[in-house]
């Protein structure tokens, strides 16, 4: 048999077989006068046991040993047996976020723990999509850089806010924050600023306190790439005149 012959008998490709060569799992066999390898009966025995034991996830440099006595076979199957349960237990997983995701309409991106409320923050029709994409912008990489109890306290934060009641006055102010031109006066921005206070003041900022300064550097970053003078100036102001304020606040 040639190459071609015995890898389409072991149902291989012609690829995989000179593969197994290069990496010695299958012995070369000797070449017939034209140049083309010889293939046995044996090799293509040799070959289906080398395909089943690739198949099961056997590595391949694993593969000699068993073939030749069989000593590690019982091993190997229980190494085996426990990576897949391993693997199992991360696909059951991956289901369960994809589940949560699809529970709450999020996209494949979202943190599963925030996807319902970020889906309840993104329903409103008027908000701008820009904005929209900088709010979850923001979250994903605060989400991303906090611990555990800063990650708790984004969620907490953002649960807040979509409350019925608050999450109406959010998104019209949003609204504005979005409309302000590049050369907007300062009255206007302060105008802002005194009603997100008045509106959204009374929300609670608890676990944000420890938050690293490179976090809110790289949130600001961020923003200076996405947001207008105006619109940087309101943030600027927000922060500073809110009492006791510190470390980044989403928008």
């Amino acid at each position: 048999m040639n190459s071609g012959e015995i890898a389409r008998m072991a149902g291989v490709s012609v690829r995989t077989l000179r593969h197994y060569h290069q990496v010695g799992v299958l012995p070369e066999p000797a070449r017939r006068a034209n140049g083309y390898r010889d293939y046995t009966v044996g090799d293509l025995v040799r070959l289906l046991r080398i395909r089943r034991l690739a198949e099961l996830g056997v590595a391949l440099d694993e593969i000699p040993p068993l073939l030749e006595t069989g000593d590690r076979a019982g091993t190997v199957l229980d190494e085996l047996d426990r990576e897949l349960a391993q693997q199992i237990e991360r696909l059951t997983a991956r289901r369960e976020v994809i589940a949560r995701l699809r529970a709450a309409g999020a996209g494949p991106d979202t943190p599963p723990d925030l996807a319902g409320v970020l889906a309840s923050l993104g329903a409103a029709p008027e908000l701008p999509a820009r904005m929209l994409q900088h709010d979850r912008d923001v979250v994903m990489l605060l989400h991303h850089r906090l611990d555990e109890d800063g990650r708790a306290a984004l969620a907490g934060l953002l649960r807040q806010v979509a409350e019925p009641d608050v999450l109406a006055a959010t998104t019209a102010l949003t609204v504005r924050f979005a409309a302000l031109e590049p050369d907007a006066p300062d009255a206007d921005i302060d105008r802002l600023v005194a009603d997100f206070h008045r509106a959204l003041g009374h929300l609670s900022y608890d676990g944000f306190e420890g938050v690293d300064p490179r976090t809110g550097a790289l949130v600001t970053a961020y923003q200076e790439t996405v947001l207008n003078d105006a619109q940087q100036r309101f943030l600027a102001r927000l922060v500073a005149n809110a009492d006791g304020a510190s470390g980044p606040r989403p928008n």
